[in-house]
């Protein structure tokens, strides 16, 4: 498998990043500063290379058949958004696929669904370990960038609130841990905390 990954990851990488989509202010300092992941890290070239797509994409197929634009939006879920590999190149890579005999094609009017077929499967197995790896690393992007756009949305609520009282500042820090805690440890609790401060702000409006 390591000649394999080698002769690929000398191939080109290919796919678009998503900078823009965190609004302004989400570059270097936006996404953490010092020690902080910067997003020209994950461009386009470093994220997934040709093989790295091949695979991946044989593995989406595995797990059901796909169109080709299903495999770009499931990546980028994975990456939250981040990194969309292009159709110059999704499309390409299925039609490899298929020449090789890893999948098969049928066509659904202006679009083809493909299928994995048992030489695809075979080969999917035999590259498990590293297909896995790559899927990892996917999702840990996606989980970064979730949670560097969290802090982004908080920093943009703070500076556009208005003017409160230190006091009463950390009073609604708190409420805003308490009900984050809260949903984490049970999701189902999001209806009773709704009413719990559509309650609570009209107490305050009565005040």
């Amino acid at each position: 498998m390591r000649g394999y990954c080698e002769s690929y990851s000398e191939k080109w990488g290919a796919g678009r990043h998503r900078r823009g989509r965190f609004g302004h202010g989400f570059g270097r300092r936006g996404m953490g500063g010092r020690g902080g992941m910067d997003p020209d890290d994950m461009r386009a070239g470093r994220m997934l290379a040709q093989g790295d797509l091949r695979l991946i994409a044989l593995a989406l197929i595995a797990e059901e058949p796909r169109h080709g634009y299903e495999i770009i939006k499931l990546v980028e879920e994975k990456t939250a958004d981040w990194y969309s590999p292009s159709p110059g190149i999704v499309y390409p890579t299925l039609t490899y696929l298929e020449e090789v005999g890893y999948v098969t094609a049928q066509a659904e009017g202006a679009k083809k669904l493909y299928t994995i077929t048992e030489e695809g499967r075979t080969h999917l197995e035999e590259n498990r370990d590293f297909v896995d790896a790559v899927l990892a690393r996917l999702a840990a992007v996606g989980e970064r960038i979730s949670r560097m756009r969290r802090r982004q949305e908080e920093r943009d609520d703070e500076r556009n609130a208005p003017a409160v009282s230190p006091l009463v500042r950390a009073a609604l820090v708190n409420l805003r841990e308490v009900a984050a805690k809260r949903l984490d440890d049970d999701v189902d609790t999001e209806a009773k905390i709704v009413d719990i401060l559509a309650r609570a702000a009209a107490e305050l409006k009565r005040i």
